[in-house]
């Protein structure tokens, strides 16, 4: 029996998407619900699970190239257990292999960081059960041998000087969407520092980030300053009555911004869960098209890898974007007298066409004076 594996829907708004990497090469095995494949639209990147165990026997969609909603990719032979052997404490079916021909056979990510690499799977030692090559063995391979990914060539020749790396479909939509946005919004920013020392005090014994207060602090504000949660349209503003906050996350390959929904209802506790969970699944490339769509406003803890100032680009079509400084040890003036107090710095880039500079400070103040506040209890 032949199944057909089709670019999936992956959202309402969706019509098409890229074959980003293919994980099993033509004429691999698969298991059912193993990764297949990784496809990218403009909203996300997943890894698509295999629906059937068997041969993939045709690669019709091959990497980087984008297709329809609905086209076929390839096609599998579908093949049916063969025999049942007990495990402890149950059974495990073990789909039909194809008869042995002599050559070792490697896992669907052994081969594809082999791959990568360059790599000749021949010279690897394996030590795995029955002396099966692991990725650890390839890793500790490539860092014994200094073994490097090929390296692109300019006329022909190699170039020692430049790599050309070929550009992802999500880095294409990224610039894309940076450049529209820009063109779009009469961005300007406005700064403002806060005092973390309550939240400080509060975090100690609790395994909580600043990031679950900052996201608290700013629906809170939003709820006071409800112009910030809005968008633009040539018909007039558009008044947002929910609060959905999306979270930048970085990944290796880009940025997503997957969505808290309903921000405003949520404690601590909660918060800190959701964008731990979140994170997790845009890093291991598990989340759903809905968790990265229709957020209202959106955070950019950029103070994560040691910036203290930042000018985001506003994530369209929303109005506003609140970055998050490194929050650090500084000397202050406190009723006349130095102290050593936390302190961060807060930026708000926002669209002018829809909110002048002095509504945008007394959003950034009510922020500030959320975050200053010592009554962190009462919403945890």
């Amino acid at each position: 029996m032949v199944a057909e594996i089709i670019m999936p829907q992956l959202g309402e708004s969706i019509a098409e998407g890229t074959v980003v990497k293919w994980l099993v090469s033509a004429g691999g095995m698969i298991q059912k619900d193993e990764s297949l494949l990784e496809v990218e639209t403009e909203k996300v990147t997943l890894e698509i699970p295999s629906p059937a165990a068997g041969l993939l026997n045709e690669i019709i969609v091959h990497e980087g190239e984008t297709v329809p909603v609905g086209t076929v990719l390839a096609r599998i032979d579908s093949v049916p257990p063969s025999e049942i052997i007990s495990r402890v404490g149950g059974v495990v079916l073990r789909p039909m292999e194809p008869a042995s021909t002599g050559e070792p056979h490697h896992s669907p990510a052994v081969r594809q960081l082999a791959k990568e690499h360059g790599i000749d799977l021949s010279r690897v030692k394996g030590t795995g059960v029955g002396g099966r090559v692991t990725k650890k063995d390839v890793l500790d391979f490539i860092a014994q041998s200094g073994a490097q990914t090929k390296v692109a060539t300019t006329g022909g020749e190699p170039s020692m000087g430049e790599e050309v790396r070929p550009l992802t479909q999500m880095r294409k939509t990224i610039a894309d969407r940076m450049v529209k946005s820009k063109q779009t919004s009469a961005h300007v920013t406005t700064f403002f520092e806060a005092d973390f020392s309550s939240i400080a005090k509060f975090r100690e014994g609790r395994d909580l980030t600043y990031l679950p207060f900052v996201i608290r602090a700013t629906t809170r504000a939003l709820r006071d300053i409800p112009i910030a949660n809005s968008s633009w349209s040539e018909q007039g503003i558009v008044a947002k009555k929910d609060v959905h906050i999306g979270i930048a996350t970085a990944l290796e390959e880009g940025l997503l911004v997957p969505v808290i929904r309903y921000a405003d209802r949520k404690g601590l506790t909660q918060l800190a869960k959701e964008v731990a969970g979140l994170a997790e699944r845009a890093r291991s490339k598990k989340l759903s098209p809905e968790e990265v769509q229709g957020g209202t406003f959106t955070i950019t803890n950029h103070g994560g890898f040691g910036s203290l100032f930042s000018t985001p680009i506003i994530h369209q079509p929303q109005i506003a974007i609140l970055g998050i400084g490194a929050i650090q040890k500084r000397a202050v003036v406190i009723d006349d007298a130095i102290a050593i107090r936390p302190m961060g710095y807060l930026s708000l880039s926002f669209d002018h066409r829809v909110i002048d500079g002095a509504t945008a400070d007394q959003f950034m103040a009510k922020v500030k004076h959320y975050l200053e506040q010592s009554h962190w209890e009462q919403v945890l």
